[in-house]
């Protein structure tokens, strides 16, 4: 894009000819009439072809709606929503394209030889009249007579800012703001092994590989523009943004295996976070010298200090967000007005994203993390109306954009005027996504399973290979910029890789769960069957007090450092629930204690709670009791503080009580317990 310039007006030499044609009309009280009634017919016209441009996708996506219900009613799932909205976007592409007529014939160009670069903005003088136009981009030579000549087409196709500023948003606070913590924090080390690791690893391996297949049409002639090392990377990043909307969608009706859920679902939010800042941060890739494509070790730190900076200022950006707007409606009494409290929790989370973009970070990881906040910490605090208000307020806002974008690829594919298709890119690039996506599931499957208790399976890792769809992130990087020959072709390639992969990869998601046998039907409260345990539970309190023993042994250790701390102080000071500050502050902070605590902790006996937050618990809580000593599971032993009433029943001790509370399984009254025997299991191997 051009930079602007300090004087943006530009007086053509070539407005004396203008003039002279329009004086020769007539005169000049009547010509004058006539050029405003037909620049008003013009905004006329130009008004009622932004109203047809929307309505169309209006009608896109009602369309997309009914056919949605059909396919549910009949029970199809060959074909995804987001497929549906594809395929009526190209319908809609082809109809534009090729059934609407031309109707703008007043473009003519003008030679400018003694300026050196282009403007921003342009004042015409025409006849005394000064008119504004704005750079849309550069335009090849060999194309200079083919630019669109159909308003309609230039309607329906919107500004990139669009999509990165109003459509995704809603899409990624919605993937923070609806995630089930659970099996998210259960699977946490190897979702960020996947999403920070695998993403890098596939970059890289599909950019090199592009690189030579680059090289490739180079010696056989296919390359007619620059195509650097550079753009290899960047689409390997770009591409690298994993989208299994349609996989997902299937294992969500069919009730799939909660742990593979939890894999593919915390990898690809993850992973749409990584590849926008591994972009940024390729783009950020400037050497010193003469060479600015040339490898140089300084560039290439400073990129990488790039990508830690911009990753880490824009999730600190989304948490304190998420934890004001906790702050605000804890301290306040906007419960009290649900329809204020829901526009303001709706215009906090999104401020985030523009907020981080004006300050040169990533939106789209602070949106993330601020709904993962917001649902943490603020949720709690919402009155009852504003919960139910605000998760189907941005429930419907992601189902909406996610189709629009969808159906605007369709579109893209006919009324996008810079596509330049390469057979031999195209193919290639369908082989290096392949192979990256298999360099990083496996081997890092392998890993993984070194530490793992559940070992992530053969059909479990294939089933992750398969399921590495393309979507809306990589339609919205893509087409972010396409100024350049490389950047227009890796475009095209993108567009038609989301078209692949959602249609043949997420039509064939139902076939290959039955082939790879993976379970369905499974309650999502329901744990995998133990198989190698280190510990199992003999006896026990029934269902719910094995499955609780079991998310023991399975929460990943590093959140399980960060529970304490969160449950102890974050908890108390961002909410109406958690223990009270006065139990878990030193004494002499009595009086902040009192102050930031909530009155409705003292209040009421049973905290607040989540509904999926029994994953909380450490191995260290597996214990057996022989009368006053407790044993733990990883064998040290001590005074056991929990006392028995008088009719034999076991009374729980305070930090049992507040962690069962957070498990949910703190009843009103004290129940009568069995004794939980754990015994270590001898390896099979």
């Amino acid at each position: 894009m051009a930079t602007a310039r300090p004087l943006l007006p530009l007086l053509l030499l070539a407005a004396g000819r203008l003039r002279a044609a329009e004086r020769s009309g007539g005169g000049g009280g009547s010509s004058s009439a006539m050029e405003e009634l037909a620049t008003e017919k013009e905004a006329e016209e130009s008004h009622r072809q932004d109203s047809v441009s929307l309505l169309t996708f209006i009608l896109l996506l009602t369309l997309t709606i009914l056919t949605i219900w059909l396919f549910k009613h009949r029970r199809v799932r060959f074909l995804h929503e987001t497929g549906l909205a594809m395929i009526y976007g190209l319908i809609v592409g082809v109809i534009l394209r090729y059934g609407t007529p031309s109707t703008s014939g007043h473009d003519k160009p003008f030679s400018c030889s003694q300026e050196d670069r282009p403007f921003t903005t342009l004042l015409v003088n025409v006849s005394g009249k000064f008119f504004e136009y704005t750079l849309k981009g550069e335009i090849s030579p060999g194309k200079i007579h083919n630019v669109e000549q159909n308003d309609m087409l230039r309607k329906v196709t919107f500004d990139p800012e669009v999509f990165f500023n109003i459509l995704l948003p809603p899409i990624i606070f919605h993937a923070g703001y609806s995630l089930k913590k659970r099996h998210f924090f259960r699977n946490l080390g190897s979702i960020l092994a996947y999403a920070f690791l695998g993403t890098a690893v596939s970059c890289f391996i599909i950019g090199n590989l592009m690189y030579g297949v680059v090289k490739l049409m180079k010696l056989v002639g296919q390359l007619s523009d620059k195509f650097y090392y550079t753009d290899c990377l960047l689409f390997g990043a770009i591409i690298s943004a994993t989208d299994p909307v349609t996989v997902l969608a299937i294992f969500n009706e069919l009730h799939a295996d909660v742990d593979l859920y939890a894999l593919l679902f915390g990898e690809s939010v993850l992973n749409d976070a990584v590849a926008i800042v591994l972009s940024s941060s390729i783009v950020a890739y400037q050497p010193t010298g003469e060479n600015t494509h040339a490898f140089d070790a300084a560039a290439f730190f400073k990129s990488v200090g790039v990508f830690l900076g911009i990753f880490s200022g824009s999730f600190m950006m989304g948490a304190v967000t998420g934890v004001v707007t906790a702050l605000v409606t804890k301290f306040t009494k906007l419960h009290c007005f649900p329809l204020l409290e829901t526009a303001l929790f709706f215009l906090m989370s999104w401020s985030t994203f523009l907020l981080a973009e004006a300050c040169g970070f990533t939106g789209v990881v602070a949106v993330l993390f601020c709904g993962i906040t917001q649902a943490h910490y603020t949720y709690n605090n919402l009155s009852v109306e504003s919960r139910s208000r605000t998760k189907q307020l941005f429930e419907v806002l992601h189902f909406l954009a996610e189709n629009f974008i969808f159906s605007y690829m369709g579109l893209a594919l006919f009324t996008f005027q810079k596509h330049i298709f390469s057979p031999v890119f195209i193919i290639g690039a369908f082989i290096a996504i392949f192979l990256g996506r298999a360099a990083h599931i496996y081997p890092l499957s392998f890993l993984l399973n070194l530490g793992r208790r559940h070992k992530i399976s053969w059909n479990f890792q294939h089933m992750m290979m398969f399921s590495g769809l393309r979507g809306a992130m990589a339609f919205a990087l893509a087409i972010r910029d396409t100024a350049t020959y490389s950047h227009q072709m890796m475009f095209s390639t993108t567009l038609l890789i989301v078209f692949f992969t959602v249609w043949i990869v997420g039509g064939g998601t139902t076939p290959m769960l039955s082939w790879l046998n993976i379970r369905v039907g499974v309650d999502p409260d329901q744990d995998p069957p133990p198989t190698n345990d280190s510990f199992q539970v003999l006896q026990g309190d029934g269902p719910d007090s094995e499955r609780r023993n079991r998310t023991k042994q399975e929460s990943a250790w590093l959140f399980r450092l960060w529970y304490s701390f969160d449950h102890n102080y974050l908890k108390p000071i961002l909410t109406h629930s958690g223990p009270p500050l006065t139990t878990t502050l030193p004494s002499w902070c009595g009086l902040v204690a009192h102050c930031l605590t909530s009155p409705q902790v003292y209040d009421n006996q049973e905290q607040l709670r989540e509904e999926d937050s029994d994953f909380i618990l450490n191995d260290g809580d597996l214990t057996v009791t022989y009368g006053d000593t407790t044993i733990t599971a990883n064998g040290s032993s001590g005074p056991h503080t929990a006392t028995t009433s008088l009719d034999g029943r076991r009374t729980k001790s305070s930090s049992e009580e507040a962690l069962e509370r957070d498990l949910g399984a703190a009843d009103h009254e004290v129940t009568t317990r069995g004794t939980r025997l754990v015994f270590p299991l001898e390896d099979n191997a």
